[in-house]
């Protein structure tokens, strides 16, 4: 047992999520080694850092939904393995439309050692509380393309200034950004910079540490 891990949605009530690696609603079309259950994962020290952002979000009348934060080793693997199966195209348009799937890791969608294991990485979006419409981003999450990237051509007036929006409330919380990817944030001081681990995410309390 690690108790450096908790459940976001215990830690810290009012984020909303959608753990897209447990379902069938992500880039690998299947639910995803490793996740167990639909939960967020993280640090506790990733969530109290959260809790600064979903405060600042909330007097801007929105609130958060994370997507990811702690991701387990073999689920990594398990992108990697995917990523050298032949295409069928089942994800293809809507994820990654204009490049194949070994290049997601040559142009860093995809990292063989993701900080997401480490436990100090999120990920995230903005919807506005008073009806629960999710901020428009120019981009849904996961689209491993240029128009996902920081400062990307082309996105809408609106659009860019949601991403400027959450990337201010995350770097001012102690937050870094990911150029490539506008809702992938790192805990800058990260309790485990060099630790990858792998228990997996399941219902109830039971989070094993490596």
């Amino acid at each position: 047992m690690n108790d450096d891990f908790v459940f976001v949605d215990e830690h810290l009530p009012g984020v909303f999520w959608d753990a897209k690696y447990a379902t069938w609603d992500n880039f690998t079309g299947r639910p995803v080694v490793g996740y167990l259950a639909n939960r967020i994962v993280a640090t506790r020290q990733l969530c109290d850092a959260l809790a600064v952002v979903r405060e600042e979000a909330a007097a801007l009348g929105l609130g958060l939904l994370l997507w990811d934060a702690y991701r387990p080793q073999r689920a990594v693997d398990s992108f990697v393995e995917w990523s050298r199966r032949p295409e069928d195209g089942r994800t293809k348009p809507r994820h990654y439309p204009n490049i194949e799937r070994a290049e997601m890791f040559e142009r860093g969608y995809i990292a063989a050692r993701s900080g997401h294991s480490r436990g100090g990485t999120v990920d995230l979006t903005l919807f506005r509380l008073d009806n629960g419409q999710l901020a428009e981003m120019g981009g849904g999450y996961d689209l491993m393309d240029a128009v996902s990237h920081h400062g990307a051509a082309g996105i809408a007036r609106d659009a860019a200034r949601n991403r400027e929006r959450l990337r201010h409330l995350m770097e001012a919380s102690g937050f870094a950004p990911y150029e490539r990817e506008w809702w992938h944030y790192t805990l800058a001081d990260e309790p485990y910079p060099d630790t990858y681990f792998d228990f997996p995410i399941v219902a109830g309390h039971a989070l094993h540490g490596i």
